[in-house]
């Protein structure tokens, strides 16, 4: 196993409190604050009603893993979430390891 593939990107975690400076997702009907505001590689995620994320990515937090290719890495796995772009720049994808949610982020342009 190649553990060197896989790079710490942030951890997720679920809350049904809003949030200062949350950043409002339409297309996902997700909230999410904190990212670049701490120190710590967190993310707070609130999640509308219409949002359609399995409840085990709204109920569990998630740890977060970027990725030189996205269908590489998802490959073998249980997909709960297909590779998609929430964000410019940057694919995700959500695996199910062990019934723990796994998001891999494959970036697509230069981060600054």
């Amino acid at each position: 196993m190649d553990n060197k593939k896989y790079r710490f990107n942030h951890i997720g975690i679920p809350t049904t409190r809003k949030l200062k400076n949350e950043k409002y997702l339409p297309d996902l009907d997700i909230y999410v604050s904190g990212y670049e505001e701490n120190e710590f590689n967190v993310e707070w995620m609130r999640y509308g009603k219409q949002c359609k994320a399995p409840d085990i990515v709204k109920r569990l937090p998630h740890v977060a893993f970027e990725v030189d290719d996205i269908f590489e890495a998802i490959k073998g796995h249980e997909v709960i979430i297909e590779p998609n772009a929430p964000s410019d720049g940057v694919i995700v994808a959500f695996i199910l390891v062990n019934e723990a949610p796994i998001e891999l982020m494959q970036w697509v342009c230069e981060r600054s």
